[in-house]
Formats: C-alpha cells, sequence, structure tokens
C-alpha cells in the first residue's frame, strides 16, 4: 500500500507526481486518470536521430514473451499511444517532448525502443551509457482538475541537475529545429 500516491513513474525517471492529501482526493484523480482527463508530458534524449519531426506511436503493449521483466510492442497487447514531438537533434541524439495519451508500463521506453531510437542510458530496453547513470526520461508536466474545486491545475517541472548537464555537453552538436 502505497498511500497518498495517485500515480507512478518508472524507476530511475525524474519528475512529477501526485500524491493525494486524502482518500477523495486520491479517487477523484485517480478517476480522472483513468478517464484520461489528465495531461503527463516528458521530456527524452532519445538515441539516433529521430527521423520526423512529431508522431504518433500507436501500438500495443503487453510483456515481453521472450523477455518476462520487461514490456514490448505485442500484437493482441494493451492499446498504447504516445506522441512526440522533435525539439532538439543531432546525428547522434534527439531531444524529444511526449505526451501520452495512455499509461502503460514502459510506455515511452518500449515505443521509442520500438522505432529504433532507445533512451540514451536505458540499459533495459537500449544501454546503458557512459553520459549518465540512468535513462533520459523526466515528467516535466502534469495537469488535472482539481478535486474539490475542479479548477484546472497545470505543473511544470525544470530538468534535473545529471540530465541538464548531459544536455549541456551535446549542446554543441545539437541544432533546434525552431
Amino acid at each position: 500500500i502505497r498511500p497518498g500516491i495517485v500515480h507512478r513513474l518508472d524507476k530511475d525517471t525524474s519528475g512529477l507526481m501526485v500524491v493525494a492529501k486524502n482518500h477523495k482526493a486520491h479517487q477523484n484523480v485517480s478517476d480522472q486518470i483513468k478517464a484520461r482527463e489528465v495531461t503527463k508530458g516528458y521530456v527524452a534524449l532519445a538515441v539516433g536521430r529521430v527521423a520526423f519531426d512529431s508522431r504518433l506511436i500507436d501500438e500495443p503493449i503487453a510483456r515481453d514473451p521472450r523477455h518476462r521483466k520487461r514490456m514490448a510492442v505485442v500484437p493482441g497487447g494493451r492499446e498504447s499511444r504516445t506522441r512526440f514531438k522533435v525539439l532538439e537533434r543531432t546525428s547522434e541524439f534527439s531531444l524529444l517532448e511526449l505526451s501520452l495519451e495512455t499509461g502503460r508500463t514502459h510506455q515511452i521506453r518500449v515505443h521509442l525502443a520500438y522505432l529504433g531510437h532507445p533512451l540514451l542510458g536505458d540499459g533495459v530496453y537500449g544501454r546503458s551509457s557512459p553520459l549518465l547513470s540512468r535513462h533520459f526520461l523526466h515528467a516535466n508536466l502534469l495537469g488535472f482538475c482539481h478535486p474539490e474545486t475542479g479548477e484546472p491545475l497545470e505543473f511544470r517541472s525544470e530538468l534535473p541537475a545529471d540530465l541538464s548537464a548531459v544536455l549541456d555537453r551535446l549542446r554543441g552538436s545539437l541544432t533546434s529545429l525552431a
């Protein structure tokens, strides 16, 4: 039991989470998540040059039949949709802004690996990196309605120091699309 925690982030993913003060608030925000009324945004650094400027990845996810501790794109799996937009890219890396339409275990990591662009430092779906001791994924945006007042709320979180340091190191070769 995790009292108050409304949803989770993958291990080694930094960023925003909702923690409810009471059961009523917990139930309300949980219902918003189930109804897909919560906005979840992420920033990720993918390995390789992602060819598309933006895309919807609409591929089903289920437990990997060959590696039971991993998830994978599997025909007949649960519907899973991830939208992304490329913010910056080099020949070696692509900085992405992502949003989830569904919330499956390891969804972003699985979808990007499926495209051939795993997260930098993802030892499960790609490979670890000397640049970072974890995968490069940060939950930077969370939006939902206040459980009592119904007021729309939106929270943002800057990249933590370890991810910012990797970007600073790579920025000499990153080219903005703007």
